[in-house]
């Protein structure tokens, strides 16, 4: 339920109803613009990573000590929680989640899978509606991001070290890793941490990567070394998308200026810079396209998620003064209007892009 008061409209687990906050004494989380707020699910910890289920049914949330929670994106409940004597040993964050991609006559027991990596290095596949973990994989590092091929036959890992593991899915062993060549003249390949990774929906073996060391590399997971690269963007978190339509990528770095570009993903050249919001602005951790209409993203320093119009790249609305930094976003993919799960400190903000009506 929301609590209501003659100052703001103050958000708790369970909401039964969507309203809109106040713009009067902002003294907490608040909404401005054309964003409703649809409800809130406190998850007792601090949210690292969340994941819409393909067909948006189930909302998986990582969480900083280790385990993951399945919610109910239209109930608000908490339907399983994943954890094992491998994570409760650890003790370390969830860095990524995806559901596995599967047809409609497989197996019940292979319908409700999701791989999630650590940052203890594991890569664990749960059958989550049993709780069960089906399969292991131990990288020695810390593990920060996971991608799925389009056709759902591979998956790769990033991490704390320059190298890109690609996974044969059925299998479950390493078939290639991605790293630079030795050669001086070149930058074929990261340098530092890796934190983002995106296949391109129409390409099943072309991806692209991005961390610190403001690179963004395009890769074919059968060769070693990249194909080419963005020069710029700092990515700290999953700040990087691509829109298989316009064949555009976007890049969201954590720093002052600059902090969400558009690319052209043929060319690798830069569209354009999205203008900042002016005394408002956010270091990037995340940023996604938003429907056919919109872009959020979201970051510390200012504590904010933004939605922004991607033909007037005006800002259309913000949610602000969260308790944390926005580590993560996810939206359901569902419409011009998707629910958008937004995770800042121990909580997800549910909410969509709406059109008010003058």
């Amino acid at each position: 339920m929301f609590i209501v008061n003659n100052r703001r409209t103050s958000v708790v687990s369970n909401a039964t109803e969507s309203v809109d906050f106040s713009e009067n004494a902002r003294t907490g989380p608040y909404l401005e613009g054309n964003l409703k707020l649809i409800g809130t699910l406190d998850c007792n910890t601090d949210v690292m990573c969340c994941r819409f289920s393909p067909d948006g049914q189930h909302l998986a949330v990582g969480l900083i000590d280790g385990s993951v929670k399945i919610y109910s994106p239209s109930t608000y409940q908490c339907l399983y929680s994943l954890q094992d004597t491998d994570t409760q040993k650890k003790h370390l964050p969830v860095t990524q989640i995806r559901f596995r991609l599967y047809s409609s006559d497989e197996k019940p027991e292979y319908s409700h899978i999701l791989i999630a990596s650590y940052a203890s290095g594991l890569v664990k596949f749960w059958h989550y509606t049993s709780g069960k973990c089906l399969h292991t994989i131990n990288e020695v590092r810390q593990t920060l991001n996971l991608a799925l091929s389009p056709d759902g036959s591979r998956f790769l890992t990033t991490g704390d070290s320059p190298q890109i593991h690609v996974y044969d899915e059925d299998t479950k062993k390493r078939i290639n890793t991605l790293e630079p060549s030795d050669s001086r003249d070149k930058m074929d390949g990261h340098h530092f941490r890796v934190f983002a990774a995106q296949y391109h929906p129409n390409f099943p073996h072309v991806f692209i990567s991005g961390g610190w060391d403001n690179t963004v590399h395009f890769w074919d997971d059968r060769q070693k070394q990249s194909i080419r690269l963005i020069s710029g963007p700092h990515i700290c978190g999953e700040a990087l998308d691509i829109d298989p339509i316009h064949n555009h990528i976007l890049t969201g770095s954590w720093r002052k200026t600059d902090v969400l570009q558009i690319w052209d993903f043929a060319s690798a050249e830069k569209i354009k810079d999205v203008p900042p919001e002016p005394m408002n602005d956010s270091l990037l951790y995340c940023c996604q396209w938003l429907g056919k209409e919109n872009i959020i993203c979201g970051g510390s320093d200012m504590n904010m998620a933004r939605v922004i119009d991607r033909g007037t790249l005006n800002t259309t609305g913000h949610l602000c003064e969260l308790p944390q930094g926005v580590y993560c976003i996810d939206n359901d993919g569902h419409g011009n209007s998707p629910l958008v799960a937004i995770g800042s400190s121990n909580n997800i903000y549910l909410v969509r892009s709406e059109k008010k009506i003058s």
